[in-house]
């Protein structure tokens, strides 16, 4: 299954995942370092995602009728700049300028990337081929975010930012060479935002956006959960982490495979079963072991949605892949942004940090309506489950 071109999808998207989630662990460093607050570090998270949810569509538009091996390689080109700039940056302002040139790659390459890794292989392992691009985001959280922290922790926070700069650079350099010659877009623009007004194709990626609230939500405080509700020690959370990462790795994996048999099938069933794990996790939290073999069984869950929602958007809008592929990862983005939003709104009026599954089970559940209503649709039943 993990042919070479999508060997160099998958380490594009590890680099662009650890660059992503990296300065999370970077951020006293970064805080002393540039003499500013750790809440002001803290904007740099949010600066690259509001990015990648409301840059990337201007850079997909702008490709869209480029070559995909060209765009591809052209946007490993700004992440390489973006990430030396990270390095190299002398003050918090120009940080978050890189931050957020690097972030605007990000959507456009997963978009992009996606309807490759789907051209790639026969058409019963489509949302496979991009659960396995995938892979290398949710692989970043095991061994890049990790390791990165370590090597900036011990050699200061820039230096990780020279080391993705490295993976970019032989990403670039394995794109450029096993990648096939793909034309870009035929359709014209103003077609392709036709396409894009179809509830057929904005229920899905409104499904997306409530999948990352739904997550981020809750694991934008894991890390204190865990400590004051289940009683973990710092060295306890990140083994817990750990395994959250393997969840996330494993369940994106399966629910790539479930989605080539039944697509809408396997986004019901996973909202359903993270419904259900979410209200487990108000009781389990409250003791270490089970709280986390509960985390590691969301995390697969979670991500089990991530390759069928993007599959489902590229269906819906055929006649518009690399347009609609890219603003569904500004959806999932948006999410994020917004997830954590409202974790934090919840925890400042009053809500207990143990309490936050609850929300996160709701908004799921939410979700899990717009799913349903999108299934009775008879051109989304055509479409994914023929």
């Amino acid at each position: 299954m993990l042919s070479l071109p999508l060997l160099a999808l998958t380490i594009a998207s590890f680099g662009i995942g650890t660059t992503e989630f990296i300065i999370m662990g970077l951020l006293p460093d970064v805080s002393s370092s540039l003499g500013v607050s750790v809440p002001q570090a803290g904007l740099l998270v949010s600066g690259y995602a509001f990015g990648v949810a409301f840059g990337s569509p201007f850079v997909a538009i702008a490709t869209a009728r480029w070559p995909r091996r060209t765009a591809l390689v052209a946007l490993m080109g700004v992440f390489i700049l973006g990430n030396i700039g990270c390095a190299l940056a002398p003050t918090y302002a120009l940080l978050m300028l890189a931050r957020v040139v690097t972030s605007f790659a990000h959507g456009a390459f997963f978009g992009i990337g996606s309807v490759v890794a789907r051209d790639l292989v026969p058409a019963n392992r489509r949302t496979q081929a991009v659960a396995m691009m995938f892979a290398g985001l949710t692989l970043s959280n095991i061994l890049g975010v990790p390791f990165g922290t370590a090597l900036g922790q011990a050699f200061g926070w820039r230096m990780p930012f020279w080391v993705v700069t490295g993976i970019g650079i032989v990403a670039c350099a394995a794109i450029a060479r096993t990648i096939p010659a793909m034309p870009g877009s035929t359709t014209g623009l103003a077609a392709e935002f036709l396409t894009l007004r179809h509830p057929r194709v904005l229920l899905p990626m409104a499904i997306s956006t409530l999948s990352s609230v739904s997550l981020f939500s809750v694991v934008t405080y894991i890390t204190p959960l865990l400590e004051h509700v289940s009683g973990l020690t710092p060295h306890g959370v990140t083994i817990a982490l750990l395994l959250f990462g393997v969840g996330l790795t494993v369940g994106n994996l399966i629910g790539g495979r479930l989605a080539d048999w039944r697509l809408l099938t396997t986004v019901i069933g996973s909202f359903a079963a993270i419904i259900v794990v979410l209200l487990i996790f108000t009781v389990t939290s409250h003791a270490a072991v089970p709280a986390v073999v509960t985390l590691t069984l969301w995390g697969a869950l979670a991500f089990a949605l991530v390759s069928p929602l993007q599959s489902w958007v590229v269906e819906a809008a055929s006649d518009a892949p690399n347009l609609a592929a890219t603003l569904n990862q500004g959806a999932f983005n948006f999410g994020n942004a917004t997830g954590a939003w409202a974790g934090g709104v919840a925890l400042s009026a009053g809500v207990g940090y143990g309490s936050l599954p609850w929300l996160g089970a709701g908004v799921a559940a939410i979700a899990l309506a717009v799913t349903l209503v999108a299934a009775r649709g008879v051109l989304a039943s055509r479409v994914l489950e023929a």
